[in-house]
Parts: structure tokens; C-alpha cells; sequence
């Protein structure tokens, strides 16, 4: 399994909405990567300051092939076309593998 983190950075200030991202994107990112090898999605909004981030999405691939083919797919578009009605901020994406 791998899992890759998607991060949006800003502070309180940063417009972010929160019930698209929840109710309409993480469910939309389950329909397209689900049939590449998608396992889970779970999104996050950090407490306090939170470090600089305003939301963490953990999502959880069966390994990185399907990560990759997820990644490279036709449904990625709409993923990303999506986050635009979510917030102006660019995702980025980090790697974590299990030890």
C-alpha cells in the first residue's frame, strides 16, 4: 500500500469549502480512482493554526502502479477541475510507504 497526502497550504483567511470538498469532491475522488486501485479517502482540517495547511487528504492506493495509473487517468481532469470550485489554492501531493 502507499499513500499520498494531498495538502492545501493557507491560513483562516484562505477561502476554502469545506462542505464541496467533503460532501462532492472526496466522493468524486473515490468514483474516478476507485476503479485504479483506490482504497480509501478521508479529508482532514487541521485545528488552531494548523501549521500553515488547511486540509490533508489521505489517499490510500492498493500500491503505486495504481497510484500511478489513477494519477495518469482520463477522470483525473475532473478531480482536478473540481478542487477549482473548492478553493484558488494548488494542491500538492507527498508519498508515504509503510516501513
Amino acid at each position: 500500500m502507499i499513500t499520498m497526502y494531498v495538502t492545501y497550504a493557507g491560513t483562516a483567511d484562505t477561502p476554502f469549502d469545506r462542505d464541496h470538498w467533503i460532501d462532492v469532491h472526496l466522493p468524486l475522488v473515490r468514483e474516478c480512482w476507485g476503479p485504479y486501485g483506490l482504497e480509501r479517502v478521508s479529508g482532514f482540517f487541521p485545528q488552531g493554526d494548523g501549521g500553515g495547511l488547511i486540509a490533508i487528504a489521505p489517499c490510500a492506493f492498493r500500491d503505486e502502479g495504481a497510484m500511478e495509473a489513477a494519477l495518469a487517468s482520463p477522470e483525473t481532469a475532473r478531480v482536478m477541475a473540481d478542487v477549482d470550485l473548492v478553493t484558488a489554492v494548488k494542491p500538492q501531493r507527498s508519498l508515504a510507504t509503510p516501513l
